[in-house]
């Protein structure tokens, strides 16, 4: 993947949210499920850089498949800062490539890679981050996205 795919996923208000109509350069994270440690800790850390993130001119955007009930609930209850949207389809994750067979404790399922994806201006791939390790990540893709 080298550009933005065009795909559309669905906003917090239920609505089709478009990839390709936000604003550019964007942030584009994709996490398994609200409210699970490592993916708390992670919309955590983009809600508390999402002030700098906006400062660069960057916007940002979280995506799970998770409905969009579980979305606002889980963005109340840590009082997260940046916009999160559903994949019920699926069709988001798969454009991205991040959905496919997950293995944890033994057991193999079906699921979502934790990556992030940074386009610049014009909708290019600048940077990907493929399984993600937490602690700091959202430091880095800001730096990587200033840099742009």
């Amino acid at each position: 993947m080298d550009e933005l795919p065009d795909v559309t996923a669905t906003d917090a208000d239920g609505a089709p949210l478009r990839l390709a109509d936000l604003p550019r350069p964007l942030v584009v994270y994709f996490y398994p499920k609200d409210d699970t440690p490592g993916c708390t800790r992670e919309a955590q850390d983009f809600s508390a850089l999402a002030d700098e993130f906006a400062g660069a001119g960057v916007h940002v955007v979280g995506i799970s498949r998770d409905t969009i009930a579980k979305h606002n609930k889980f963005t109340t209850k840590h009082a997260l800062r940046v916009p999160l949207a559903s994949d019920l389809d699926g069709s988001v994750t798969e454009a991205f490539g991040v959905w496919g067979e997950r293995q944890m404790y033994g057991r193999t399922y079906m699921g979502i890679e934790r990556a992030t994806f940074l386009f610049d201006r014009d909708g290019h791939l600048a940077r990907a981050w493929r399984k993600v390790k937490v602690p700091d990540h959202a430091a880095a893709v800001l730096e990587a996205a200033r840099a742009l």
